[in-house]
């Protein structure tokens, strides 16, 4: 743990209290949550999963999936504005044993981010953060992560044109690919929250557990989560 990370976990609370009411208009935050909400993100990660493999845009990303340690999916993610900006959505996390190569079940958290100035607009994003160190790794378990101040996070290259071998500032924790549509004319992940969201974990799984029980101690394990598991494998044989 970073020596202030007890400062960077209350700055992301109170991020995501602050955005709160805005995530909620915007319908990424409900409070409440059942297993057929947990189920319908599960499903659609794995499309967003899919989404990516198939973009010809993503070509570095097909090429160095398998180097990750974990992923980060959030099939929608919202941006609004009107002069103060807030954007946000839910998201699974995912890791892979390194002694038997399997990937953990998913733990659930809410991403979200504030943002000051003018500005106009809305956009809908899919986003997958690769973590690629047991530094981000760690720190996602902590359960309260911000993006930068947690742990270092840079763009992943895209493009058609982009080959294999290029290669981006791999010393960062998390390398982020967007797909993105909309009047913003991009994404920024820097100075995001990541929050556990317990409550929806607890309703997937059917017991209390953090996503240290979830993708460490592996003590839970839901069916549903194969369909996910299967389209991570398929992306790491594509070779």
């Amino acid at each position: 743990m970073i020596p202030d990370a007890r400062i960077q976990r209350r700055s992301c609370r109170l991020i995501l209290t602050l955005l709160l009411p805005l995530l909620t208009w915007m319908g990424v935050a409900s409070a409440d949550a059942d297993d057929r909400e947990q189920r319908d993100l599960v499903d659609q990660s794995r499309m967003t999963l899919s989404n990516f493999l198939a973009d010809s845009n993503m070509t570095w990303f097909r090429d160095h999936i398998q180097e990750a340690k974990g992923l980060f999916i959030v099939p929608q993610y919202m941006k609004g504005a009107l002069i103060y900006g807030a954007a946000g959505g839910s998201g699974v996390f995912v890791a892979k044993d390194e002694k038997t190569g399997e990937w953990s079940e998913p733990a659930f958290f809410t991403m979200g981010a504030a943002s000051f100035g003018f500005q106009f607009g809305a956009q809908m994003s899919e986003v997958v953060l690769l973590v690629l160190t047991q530094r981000g790794v760690d720190s996602l378990l902590l359960g309260n992560f911000k993006l930068g101040a947690d742990g270092s996070v840079a763009v992943g290259p895209v493009g058609a044109g982009v080959s294999g071998a290029t290669t981006p500032n791999l010393s960062a924790d998390l390398l982020s690919f967007v797909r993105a549509k909309g009047l913003f004319a991009g994404v920024s992940l820097e100075g995001a929250a990541l929050i556990s969201r317990d409550e929806w974990s607890r309703a997937y799984y059917g017991k209390s557990v953090t996503p240290t029980d979830i993708v460490i101690r592996r003590e839970v394990k839901n069916p549903h989560s194969e369909t996910l598991r299967q389209e991570i494998l398929r992306a790491i044989d594509r070779k």
